[in-house]
C-alpha cells in the first residue's frame, strides 16, 4: 500500500503575508467588522494573494512536497468573519456577498459569464470561459478554464493547463493542515472530471472525461498492475476512471480508482492524435 502525498507548512519567516495575521487569528473571537486597522491588515494580505505576490500553496522544487502557507489561509478565513455583507453590481449582474469580485485582469481574457473572486490570482495569458475561480486560487499563464469549470478556494493550477468544461477542482480552507488541490504545468483535466481533497495532478498528466481523483484515491498501472502513490496522477501519464472489486458483508462492489493506461518515457511528450485514440479506446473522451 502506498501513502498519500506528503506536505509541509511554512513558518512565519517564509510567508510574505504580514505576521500580524497570526495575532489576529489568535484573537479572532474578539474581532469586529468596525476596526479599520484590523481590516487594513487583512486587505493587505488578500492584496498579496490577488496580485500573485503570495500564494496559499506551491510545490517545493527541492523536496517535491506541496508547501502550504497557513498564514495566507488564515487571512482568507478572517476576511469571511470581518468583511460586512454588501450588495454590488457590475453591469446587469448583482451580488450580495462579503467579498468583492476581482477587479484587475492584466493580460487575462475574461469571457462574459466568468466569475473570479477577489483574492485569486490569474496570470497573464489565462483564459476564463464562463466559469468560477474562488478566493486563494492561483492560475498560471496560458491556462484555459473552460465553460462551467470550477477552480475552488486555494486550488493551485500551473501553466498551460486545460481545465475542461464542467470539471471541478475542489477548494480547501479548513481544517488547518488540509492540502489544496494542485494541478501542475501542461496537465489536462477532462470534461466533468472531479479533483478534490488535496489530490495532485503532476506535470503533463492527462485525465480523461469523468475522472474522480481524491487525495486517497488508489492509483494503478494498467500494464503492470502495480499500485502507485495514492491521490496522484503521475507525470506525463494518460489516466482514466476505473473500478476495482472490493468485498463487503453485503456483497462485492466496484470501488472507484484511477487507472494509468500510458506513461511516457522521460523527455517524451504526448502526441495529440495518439492521445485522442487512447481515450476513445478506453471509453473516455477529451
Amino acid at each position: 500500500m502506498t501513502d498519500a502525498p506528503t506536505t509541509a507548512t511554512t513558518t512565519g519567516r517564509t510567508s510574505p503575508i504580514p505576521a500580524a495575521v497570526d495575532e489576529l487569528w489568535d484573537h479572532r473571537g474578539d474581532l469586529t467588522t468596525g476596526d479599520s486597522e484590523v481590516l487594513r491588515v487583512v486587505v493587505e494580505a488578500l492584496d498579496l494573494l490577488d496580485s500573485g505576490r503570495s500564494r496559499v500553496a506551491w510545490v517545493d522544487p527541492g523536496s517535491d512536497e506541496v508547501v502550504v502557507d497557513e498564514r495566507a489561509r488564515r487571512a482568507i478565513l478572517l476576511s469571511f468573519r470581518l468583511f460586512p455583507m454588501r450588495e454590488t453590481a457590475i453591469g446587469p449582474f448583482r451580488q450580495h456577498d462579503r467579498l468583492p469580485l476581482k477587479s484587475a485582469f492584466p493580460g487575462v481574457r475574461l469571457v462574459p459569464g466568468a466569475i473570479a473572486r477577489y483574492g485569486c490570482y490569474l496570470a497573464p495569458g489565462t483564459v476564463l470561459m464562463p466559469s468560477f475561480v474562488n478566493i486563494g486560487a492561483h492560475v498560471g499563464a496560458g491556462t484555459l478554464v473552460d465553460t462551467w469549470a470550477t477552480v475552488g478556494s486555494c486550488a493551485q493550477v500551473g501553466e498551460n493547463v486545460h481545465v475542461s468544461g464542467g470539471a471541478g477542482l475542489g477548494g480547501v480552507l479548513e481544517p488547518a493542515g488540509a492540502v489544496p488541490v494542485v494541478v501542475e504545468d501542461d496537465a489536462f483535466v477532462g470534461s466533468r472530471s472531479i479533483v478534490v481533497e488535496g489530490a495532485r495532478v503532476r506535470r503533463g498528466a492527462k485525465l480523461g472525461a469523468g475522472v474522480l481523483l481524491t487525495g486517497t484515491s488508489r492509483v494503478f498501472d494498467a500494464e503492470t498492475g502495480q499500485e502507485l502513490p495514492r491521490g496522484e496522477a503521475p507525470a506525463w501519464s494518460v489516466c482514466v476512471n476505473a473500478t476495482r472489486p472490493r468485498s463487503f458483508p453485503g456483497g462485492e462492489f466496484g470501488m472507484s480508482c484511477l487507472l494509468v493506461i500510458k506513461q511516457l518515457a522521460p523527455g517524451e511528450r504526448h502526441d495529440k492524435l495518439l492521445l485522442d485514440s487512447l481515450f476513445r479506446e478506453h471509453g473516455s473522451a477529451v
